[in-house]
């Protein structure tokens, strides 16, 4: 009965547009037949992406040929690919730098808020100072000249009805309840950066992504925003694409790329309304003058027809009309709690899963950070446009506005997944204006930074303000710059606030805290890090026993020591959370004082750290261990490439054979041959490790990665590909095993706030989409855990040995699937303790222990470590009885040891120890906790997203450079390393 009004609804409003629309249509065919000449249309039955390329709608910043100015920025020209994926980069103009569309995946990009937090210097009353503007740009005084009521509004219409093209979010108490009863749902908010029209809502809970089809129904949503999707009815989901017919998109595997099999087709266009959100907004800065001042819009219905068939927000999906959404409107599953219709729509999933979930964005819960760190470029020709209608509406109307008082102008995003916004000419700075005004065409070439400021139900586009400009966007700084701001990346510089925390230099090790810790400093330890790396945090030792095992020892820079809980330091680098590389560019957590000085295990002088024991049989099997903070003297400083040439023979045990003039230099006592001795004695443990490890289960998914070369003025002038050393696998078995020791204990210690970290399993109906297609080409493999996968991958490598590179690609492909690790509480999954573990890794428990230096997780976890050895002492100074070993060692380890003490842990006197050692070492609580790695998981993922774009930045400058054609093979090769953070090891 509902289909049935809805349906006459529908018609209704139809047949009182006909007339309407029979006497435009003239008109509009003109128009609509130049459109299409410059914009490919969008998908109607399948999904294709839509793209603007002939007229430079999406970019027209700048032909001119590449240059390197001296201040060594690479002017840069692109265009996005054509339909075959291959371009000359020397026939290419691309100054805008759009998203190189490698197929890759777009994931959730939620980054933290970018208020008060700027790029470029400051003058003394703290304005922006911008290389292109000759005037500093007050962001604050500009956003209160935006917001001035006497700019014009483009949703403000003066004697003429608005049209609405969106419905109207639903109220905070209609949300509220609709979540209880599970008529509604949380989830975050995705757009396909290939298809805008296409979004994706992920619910906690729901393994399939809930599609969101057409600009209607995602209703104003954006990249990052947390929404509350109601979820249509069954007989309206669509069909996973792949899953019966076989497409032309087929690469996109991923749930926000893939381009479903849906249509929008209203019943008065009979299936040809088609919808391009690429095309060019002119028309709709047009719209909002002219309704300002009460002239008809002729054209108006070509608007509407490009956003909406209906203005109201009716969506379209496979020939079905959606409910219309209003909070007091009935679930689709009914009334009933949000659990019972969760397990609804799981099992509908799991009943057919061919069939993909679609919704409706209903209301915006949290507002995405990228609202207001949005990067693009500002349109003059359609500035100009606006101007020469002004002109024309002051000869029909006199009592027309001044320009000032209503122009607007188009921005045009980089990131693909934002639509193209307009800004009031009446809120930019006066520099900008008068850049304009004179007509100067290299506006177009400026990088802008901009916020969404509103985005009401009256406007297919959002109102944006422009802060400040980076500068040209075909520059090499500008562009990093962007790409920082995008992200929510802070700058390099420390508060003196933060930097006060630190103690002066020289500094020297109290001799109170050595009497505190073991002392290691005549225990021969050495780093083993990259040959240009300043941030030592991990150091490696190895003495053989009597009995035929080894102790090997790790130890991790002791950050924790000068980084106290709750101060200013400890906020600041929160806050950051991560170290972020950019190739040519590093942005510490730490001040460089504390990571590359103080904490660093910089040889020859004395340092705290965090040590780990394990007494290792010859079968790889740990019989001992024991964990505390020392005081160590680390004797050499390695890098991969030394102790790549002790395990080649490089050296002999005795070191009177040097082949070449690189010998690592010696601190302390210790000569050559002990290090020597001892780095083959790690690579000989390590590989028993290493086959242990695969044996229990272990995934690897590591092909070739390509590395660029840079000249002396950071240009890329050359590209290789990476060759993994065994010494970084005798690095990596011991970091892992850390990790892993360390997870045990705070796991078992403070089972309700552990720092821990979880890979889930891979998507499974994408899993079997690729054992699809390696059965189809003759490949035979088996996904049925992790180490089945390893093995498979194995058997087709040793398949594949003479084809090098069609296996790269495979690995690529094979990376697909899998998930991102995360952090996690540990009493936030208390009760779901199969959620813990590591799929890669195929171990129970897993955590970061070995970097504190450059990732914050890591320090909480040295403090949670501390607190349970504190826990220890306590508990064993209260009365508990020693225990005795075989060799008279009192046994002190009922926490910390091999041997997890489970009576102790749950005595009186040991929840005494561990409480009173989780409140002196600030451990904070479930609650807290589950925020912090929730923010941490939000920064390691920006600063995963600005790595690889400056590496498609660079890799943009590369090819122009060497003016060679740029395939979709070879980007397959680039993203090798942008899929690597599937599989975080360390």
């Amino acid at each position: 009965m509902r289909g049935v009004v809805e349906q006459s609804v529908v018609e209704r409003c139809e047949d009182g547009d006909k007339e309407k629309k029979k006497r435009r249509r003239p008109r509009r065919s003109k128009q609509n037949a130049s459109a299409s000449a410059t914009c490919s249309s969008a998908n109607e039955m399948r999904g294709e992406v839509s793209e603007c390329l002939e007229n430079g709608s999406i970019s027209n910043y700048d032909t001119t040929s590449m240059s390197y100015s001296s201040s060594k920025q690479g002017g840069l020209e692109t265009d996005p690919l054509d339909k075959h994926g291959l371009h000359k980069a020397s026939d290419v103009a691309f100054t805008s730098l759009p998203t190189m569309h490698l197929n890759e995946q777009a994931l959730n990009a939620e980054v933290g808020s970018m208020k008060n937090q700027h790029i470029f210097p400051s003058d003394p009353s703290g304005r922006m100072c911008s290389k292109s503007c000759p005037v500093p740009i007050d962001c604050e005084q500009s956003i209160q000249s935006f917001t001035n009521k006497n700019v014009l509004s483009p949703y403000q219409d003066e004697g003429c009805a608005q049209r609405k093209y969106f419905t109207p979010h639903w109220s905070t108490e209609a949300v509220n309840e609709a979540l209880e009863k599970g008529n509604v749902f949380r989830a975050s908010f995705r757009v396909n950066a290939y298809n805008r029209l296409e979004a994706y809502c992920t619910i906690e809970g729901v393994k399939t992504d809930v599609l969101i089809s057409g600009l209607a129904s995602q209703n104003r949503a954006v990249e990052g925003d947390i929404v509350a999707v109601k979820v249509d009815p069954f007989s309206l989901w669509s069909r996973i694409k792949g899953s019966t017919v076989f497409s032309n998109n087929a690469g996109l595997t991923e749930d926000h790329n893939l381009l479903p099999d849906v249509t929008f087709v209203g019943d008065s266009w009979k299936g040809k309304g088609k919808v391009d959100v690429n095309c060019d907004f002119g028309h709709e800065i047009n719209h909002f003058l002219l309704h300002e001042k009460g002239f008809p819009y002729e054209d108006d219905a070509f608007l509407v027809e490009n956003i909406s068939q209906e203005p109201m927000g009716h969506s379209h999906v496979n020939g079905h009309h959606p409910p219309v959404f209003g909070p007091s409107h009935v679930s689709c599953f009914g009334e009933r709690s949000n659990m019972d219709s969760l397990e609804k729509i799981c099992a509908a999933i799991n009943s057919f899963p061919s069939k993909r979930p679609t919704g409706s964005v209903v209301a915006i819960i949290e507002r995405s950070p990228r609202r207001v760190a949005v990067v693009g470029f500002l349109s003059i020709k359609q500035w100009l446009s606006s101007r020469v209608l002004h002109r024309k509406g002051a000869k029909m109307n006199k009592t027309y506005l001044s320009l000032s008082d209503s122009e607007y102008i188009q921005l045009t995003p980089t990131d693909p997944k934002f639509p193209k916004m307009v800004v009031p000419v009446k809120g930019l700075h006066d520099c900008i204006k008068k850049r304009l005004e004179d007509g100067d065409a290299s506006m177009e070439t400026e990088l802008v930074a901009a916020q969404i400021s509103d985005w009401g139900e009256e406007s297919s586009l959002p109102l944006a303000h422009v802060m400040h400009i980076f500068g040209r966007g075909g520059e090499i700084e500008p562009r990093i710059a962007a790409i920082l701001f995008e992200n929510a990346i802070r700058p390099s510089e420390f508060s003196p606030e933060s930097l006060s925390c630190l103690p002066h230099i020289p500094w020297k090790v109290p001799q109170e805290e050595i009497e505190r810790r073991r002392d290691l400093r005549n225990l021969c330890i050495f780093t083993i890090d990259p040959s240009t790396a300043t941030d030592l945090d991990d150091a490696l030792s190895v003495e053989k026993l009597s009995g035929g095992n080894f102790r090997v020892g790790v130890h991790i820079a002791d950050a924790s020591y000068f980084v106290l809980p709750d101060g200013v330091l400890d906020r600041e680098a929160q806050s950051r959370s991560t170290s972020v590389y950019l190739l040519q560019h590093k942005l510490p957590m730490l001040p460089p004082l504390l990571s590359e000085n103080l904490g660093s295990l910089i040889p020859g002088v004395d340092r705290l750290a965090f040590s780990i024991f394990w007494d290792i049989n010859l079968a790889g099997d740990v019989v001992d261990r024991w964990i505390g903070r020392t005081v160590i003297q680390s004797c050499c400083k390695l890098s991969y490439e030394h102790a790549q040439g002790i395990i080649d023979g490089m050296f002999d045990v005795e070191g009177s054979k040097i082949l070449g003039n690189d010998c690592p230099q010696l601190h302390g006592h210790f000569k050559l041959p002990e290090v020597i001795r001892s780095i083959k004695y790690l690579y000989a443990i390590s590989k028993t490790l290493r086959a242990n490890r695969f044996n229990d289960g272990a995934l690897l998914l590591d092909g070739a990665k390509v590395i660029l070369l840079f000249d002396e003025h950071g240009v890329p002038y050359d590209s290789t590909f990476s060759v993994r050393k065994d010494s970084n696998s005798l690095v990596e078995e011991f970091m892992l095993l850390a990790n892993r020791t360390a997870a045990e204990v705070i796991s078992r210690a403070f089972p309700d706030n552990a720092l821990l970290r979880r890979h889930p399993e891979p998507n499974l109906r994408k899993l079997r989409e690729f054992e699809a297609f390696c059965s189809k080409h003759g490949l035979e493999l088996d996904a049925s855990s992790s180490g089945q996968f390893h093995h498979s991958l194995e058997q087709i490598r040793e398949k594949l040995k003479n084809d090098s590179v069609l296996f790269d690609i495979l690995l690529s492909y094979a990376s697909r699937p899998m998930q991102l690790a995360t952090y996690f509480c540990s009493g936030d999954l208390k009760d779901n303790k199969n959620d813990w573990s590591h799929y890669a890794l195929a171990v129970p428990l897993y955590t970061h222990f070995t970097s504190p230096l450059r990732r914050y997780p890591d320090i909480i976890v040295h403090r949670t470590l501390a607190a349970a050895i504190e826990a220890e002492e306590l508990y064993l100074k209260h009365g508990a009885k020693m225990q005795k070993v075989k060799n008279g060692e009192e046994m002190r380890r009922c926490f910390t040891g091999i041997h997890f003490d489970k009576n102790a842990a749950e005595s009186v006197e040991g929840q005494k120890a561990l409480s009173v050692a989780a409140s002196k070492h600030r451990l904070p609580c479930t609650e807290i906790l589950a925020d912090v790695v929730a923010y941490c998981n939000e920064r390691k993922l920006a600063s995963r997203h600005a790595k690889d774009g400056c590496e498609r930045l660079y890799m943009w400058v590369l090819l122009k450079k060497k003016e060679v054609f740029f395939s979709f093979f070879f980007s397959l090769y680039f993203q090798l390393d942008l899929c690597s953070d599937h599989l975080p090891l360390w």
